[in-house]
């Protein structure tokens, strides 16, 4: 299972020429996910207020999965301790099934995930938001 999912996510970086997503329409999108997520800086500069059920999504992009200071679910968890980083490609497949995403990562037909809301549409635009929400690189 392992190998499909990077041998899928390769396939798909080699196949698209650029990640597509729009920033700006992202960041309107994201009023969909404020009710659980919020996003803050490091520093402590709040840039979206938003609920606490789930983690905070500041530099999601580059960040091993389950990894951050939040009480994640095993799943997401076990996904992190296999590789898993989130990249804006796999962030949209995340947030468009969540579940069958952990199940594809971990290969376990039990995982599970907290993340209850799907978003079939606008993944793109709300992955690269969620990418340019970052802490400037090094």
């Amino acid at each position: 299972m392992k190998l499909t999912l990077i041998t899928t996510a390769a396939l798909l970086a080699l196949s698209a020429p650029a990640f597509a997503g729009d920033a700006a329409v992202g960041e309107k999108e994201f009023k969909k996910c404020k009710s659980c997520h919020m996003i803050v800086a490091d520093d402590g500069t709040e840039i979206v207020k938003g609920g606490k059920t789930g983690p905070n999504l500041y530099g999601i992009i580059g960040r091993t999965a389950g990894a951050a200071d939040f009480k994640y679910g095993d799943s997401i968890v076990a996904a992190g301790a296999a590789g898993l980083v989130w990249d804006e490609t796999n962030i949209v497949a995340y947030i468009a099934d969540p579940k069958a995403f952990l199940i594809e990562a971990t290969g376990d037909a039990g995982a599970k995930s907290k993340m209850s809301f799907k978003l079939a549409k606008g993944g793109e635009d709300l992955a690269a938001y969620l990418a340019s929400v970052a802490p400037a690189a090094n």
